[in-house]
């Protein structure tokens, strides 16, 4: 089958956050999206949108040319999913994983490719309670998509670092910051991208999947960063979904300014400096473990150094880009992270304090009300019902 890459002449932007349904007195998952679905508008019915379980909303931005546009495309549309989600007594929450909530009572959506997948990958499938941002940006040919994948090996560990929101899983505390990143590697075709030399190479292995009935289709590529033949973009995918509406624009903003500055490597020719997969690989872990208190192999020194200090140095890195992209100030909003601990490290610590993981949905729901760069009024609820 043909896959024709549809170039962008620049760097534009889709975004994609996949958001926790929750019963506002319970704080457990809601499998309520159908009553949600009902009422969106026709304008919007490509952007709210079902998942895998009925306990997700997704909601997208449509084409954008900067994280101002994301920011204002978002917020229109999370503030009509909030208000009609207090008339159900539902809410949402941002996070990679429920604090409590089981894999076990969600219910599968409707539909042929759920079906499809619940057949093929079973109990791995049914497991996959877990929610990621996804940022698409676009770039001009297949062929920069498969180079700027292997050129994003080296910074996804990072993205992976400083986005960790998933330290708790069926309330317990895992240890890790992001649980969500081990979660997905069960999937047969997750984690870091293959190398490939071109997008013809690309098309080959799609074609070939398909053809042996190991996917069914293109989506079935779950790999950290992919390209996006369709819609001509780099759909970074590494990435827990973080803790408010602050921290995911920061993460867009270094997402669409990194590969700017990589796309502008490529076209000058600039030599690709050595990202070895097993490197990559053991940052990822330690990125998943740790989150920003990890000790991440540099690439050009081959030494560990602190994830801080690497995240440091990237934000420096694209800052020339992101002032062209207009997003500096929403770089910047990373500092908060970088500064005083990711989103799994603050729900660890009401988990420690509490030893309530219902204590831990309270707090995420506060944050998720963030519907904007500046908190939404809105009254807090207690959660009276036990954890399930």
């Amino acid at each position: 089958m043909p896959h024709v890459f549809k170039g962008n002449a620049t760097h534009t932007l889709g975004v994609e956050i996949e958001l926790q349904l929750i019963d506002s007195k319970t704080g457990a998952l809601a499998n309520s999206i159908a009553s949600i679905l009902e009422r969106v508008p026709p304008k919007w019915a490509s952007s709210i949108k079902p998942e895998f379980m009925q306990s997700y909303c997704e909601i997208n931005t449509d084409i954008c040319n900067t994280v101002k546009e994301v920011e204002s495309d978002l917020s229109e549309k999370l503030q009509w999913a909030q208000d009609v989600a207090e008339e159900l007594g539902l809410c949402f929450v941002w996070a990679g994983t429920h604090p409590f909530s089981r894999w076990e009572h969600q219910k599968v959506t409707p539909g042929e490719r759920y079906a499809w997948l619940l057949h093929e990958m079973q109990d791995v499938a049914r497991r996959m309670l877990i929610f990621g941002l996804h940022v698409h940006v676009g770039v001009d040919s297949g062929d920069k998509a498969i180079h700027m994948c292997d050129r994003l090996l080296r910074h996804l560990p990072t993205l992976l670092a400083i986005s960790a929101n998933s330290p708790l899983w069926c309330g317990r505390d895992t240890g890790m910051q992001s649980y969500r990143s081990k979660v997905i590697e069960a999937l047969p075709t997750a984690g870091l991208p293959q190398m490939m030399r071109n997008w013809s190479e690309y098309v080959w292995l799609v074609d070939h999947l398909i053809k042996t009935k190991f996917i069914s289709s293109i989506r079935e590529i779950w790999w950290d960063v992919r390209p996006h033949a369709g819609f001509g973009t780099v759909e970074m995918r590494i990435m827990d979904m973080p803790l408010n509406m602050r921290h995911t624009l920061g993460i867009v903003a270094l997402t669409q300014s990194l590969v700017a500055a990589i796309s502008d490597q490529i076209d000058r020719g600039a030599y690709l400096y050595d990202s070895h997969p097993m490197i990559a690989k053991q940052n990822r872990w330690q990125a998943g473990r740790h989150g920003m208190e990890a000790q991440l192999v540099d690439f050009d020194t081959m030494q560990a150094m602190p994830a801080r200090t690497i995240a440091r140095r990237l934000i420096e890195l694209v800052a020339p880009y992101a002032q062209r992209l207009d997003c500096v100030h929403q770089l910047h909003f990373l500092d908060d992270i970088i500064e005083n601990g990711t989103g799994a490290a603050r729900q660890r610590k009401v988990y420690e304090q509490s030893g309530d993981p219902r204590q831990v949905v309270q707090f995420l729901i506060e944050q998720s009300q963030m519907a904007s760069v500046g908190p939404i009024q809105s009254p807090s609820r207690g959660l009276s019902a036990p954890v399930h």
